[in-house]
């Protein structure tokens, strides 16, 4: 006698053709934004459009790609937030103490999500 516990999903094929497994289809539910992201995220824009002036027009146009990501939107998929965010921030270091509260802003946001 054989018993068979499953703890979570169990999939059985047998044959067939083309088969591409089990689509979970599945969503984490967002989380709320929170107050202080929102203050953060508009601080780090403001400082964002100031460091534009201070940089060479390759990294003006990645910071312009990066902007409309940079938001307290949950919907923003986490990943593409973060890479926008780490290429500002690298932008950021690169020139120095005027890209400093840029980097500090970044940070926080970060702490936050």
């Amino acid at each position: 006698m054989s018993t068979n516990h499953y703890y979570g999903d169990n999939v059985n094929m047998y044959g067939g053709q083309n088969n591409v497994g089990m689509i979970k289809n599945q969503t984490v539910p967002a989380a709320p934004e929170s107050a202080e992201l929102r203050a953060v995220v508009q601080e780090l824009l403001h400082l964002v459009r100031e460091l534009r002036a201070q940089v060479p027009p390759f990294s003006v146009r990645t910071i312009d790609e990066a902007l409309p990501v940079i938001t307290a939107d949950a919907t923003v998929p986490a990943q593409e937030r973060h890479r926008a965010l780490m290429a500002v921030a690298g932008i950021a270091a690169t020139v120095g103490a005027v890209g400093l509260p840029v980097v500090d802003a970044v940070n926080r946001i970060l702490e936050l999500l």
